[in-house]
C-alpha cells in the first residue's frame, strides 16, 4: 500500500503568500460606503425628543442635558458614525436575548404591556419621560417580586468596573435611572435586577439594587431645575472653568457649549 504523502506547497503558491495584500475591491468599497451612509441617514429621520429621558438625567452635566432637551445641534465632529450606531443596535438586540435567557430560566419577565407598547413613565406634561426594559413578576429564585429590570450591554472593561464596584459607582448615570423609574413605575419596594451582558465574553453580570429614594428625589429636581431654566431662555453653568476638563472633552456640544 502507497504510503501518504503530506501535501507541499507550490513555490508559486508560496510567492503569492509572501505578497502585500492586494487592494480591496472597489465595489465592495462602494457597498461599504452605500451601508454606512443608509445607517446614517436613516438615523437623521428618527424623530427627535421633546423632552427630558430618565436615561440621560444623571448625566454629570446639566447644561448638557439642556441642550440635549432643547435639540442643539450636535458638534459636526461628535456625530454619530455608522459604526457607533451599529453598535446601539446591537445593544438593543442583546437586551431582547438576555429577556429570553431569563425566560427560558422560568422568571415571569414582562417588557410589554397588553397593548404591546413598551412600559414606561410621563410626568411634568410629559416634559419628563422614561420607558423601563420591563418588570420581573415572578421567578425560581427566592427574591422579592415585583422587581424593575433594567438591561444594559457593555465592553470588557465597563463590564469588569460593573463586577468590582457595581451599578452606583461605575455608573452613576445608570444608577439615577434605576431610582427614577423604581420611583415612577411604583417598584420601589423590593430591589431592582440589573442586567449586563459582556459584548466581548458573554459573560452576565446580575445585581440586585435597592431603592435610592434620595438620588430618585434629587434626580426629580434636577430635571425640574432644567425645565425651568429652559423656560425662562437660561442656560444653565458650565460643569467646568475649562474646555479641556476630561467631560468636556468627550460632549457633543464642546463647541457649542464653549462658544456661547
Amino acid at each position: 500500500m502507497e504510503s501518504l504523502k503530506k501535501p507541499t506547497i507550490s513555490q508559486q503558491a508560496l510567492g503569492l503568500l509572501l505578497q502585500s495584500p492586494s487592494k480591496v475591491d472597489p465595489l465592495a468599497e462602494q457597498i461599504s460606503a452605500a451601508v454606512d451612509n443608509g445607517i446614517i441617514v436613516n438615523e437623521k429621520k428618527r424623530e427627535k425628543r421633546k423632552y427630558i429621558g430618565a436615561s440621560s438625567i444623571g448625566d454629570e452635566c446639566s447644561r448638557k442635558i439642556q441642550y440635549r432637551y432643547l435639540n442643539y445641534p450636535i458638534d459636526p465632529d461628535k456625530e454619530f458614525s455608522a459604526r457607533t450606531l451599529r453598535i446601539f443596535q446591537f445593544g438593543h438586540n442583546i437586551e431582547d436575548y438576555a429577556a429570553k435567557w431569563l425566560r427560558d430560566a422560568g422568571f415571569d419577565l414582562r417588557t410589554e404591556d397588553k397593548q404591546g407598547e413598551q412600559f414606561g413613565f410621563s410626568i411634568a406634561n410629559d416634559q419628563i419621560k422614561g420607558h423601563i426594559d420591563g418588570v420581573v413578576c415572578d421567578g425560581p429564585v427566592p427574591m422579592s417580586y415585583p422587581s424593575l429590570w433594567e438591561c444594559k450591554s457593555a465592553n470588557d472593561k465597563k463590564f469588569q468596573a460593573f463586577v468590582r464596584m457595581g451599578v452606583a459607582k461605575a455608573n452613576s448615570t445608570y444608577a439615577t435611572q434605576i431610582a427614577l423609574y423604581q420611583a415612577y413605575m411604583e417598584l420601589d419596594k423590593n430591589p431592582a435586577l440589573f442586567t449586563v451582558v459582556n459584548k466581548n465574553t458573554s459573560e452576565i453580570y446580575y445585581e440586585l439594587v435597592p431603592y435610592n429614594r434620595q438620588l430618585a428625589q434629587e434626580a426629580s429636581d434636577r430635571a425640574v431645575n432644567i425645565l425651568t431654566a429652559a423656560k425662562a431662555g437660561d442656560i444653565l453653568p458650565r460643569i467646568s472653568q475649562s474646555k479641556d476638563f476630561f467631560l468636556c472633552k468627550f460632549c457633543e456640544f464642546r463647541e457649542t457649549c464653549w462658544g456661547e
